[in-house]
């Protein structure tokens, strides 16, 4: 399957084939002629706020990111192979994806 920018997905934590994993929601940031290569650029959604990152980005919308507790974008980034991520849940509300899009302008060029 190939995913959209700004689109909330589930992923295994770590990212292995062990049996010992946790599901986690990441954020799609990479465009989808970029994810159909096979693999998605994506960002971490955590719930813990507690050391702040710079950049952190507060999910305001959690209905339409189909989150069901208060989370945050942390800019820890990386790449995964689509076959490893498990499933679509959400995507950004509109004042999310500005929120997420300046926060992610002000720390890469």
């Amino acid at each position: 399957m190939t995913y959209e920018p700004w689109e909330v997905v589930v992923v295994p934590f770590p990212f292995t084939e062990t049996e010992d994993r946790k599901r986690r929601p990441a954020l799609v940031l990479s465009q989808r002629s970029f994810n159909e290569g096979g693999y998605t650029v994506l960002a971490m959604i955590t719930t813990k706020s507690e050391p702040a990152w710079p950049g952190d980005s507060v999910i305001g919308d959690l209905g339409s990111a189909g989150l069901e507790r208060p989370c945050i974008i942390r800019w820890k980034l990386f790449t995964l192979d689509n076959q490893l991520i498990v499933r679509r849940i959400g995507q950004l509300g509109e004042l999310d994806r500005g929120r997420a899009a300046r926060a992610l302008g002000s720390i890469l060029p």
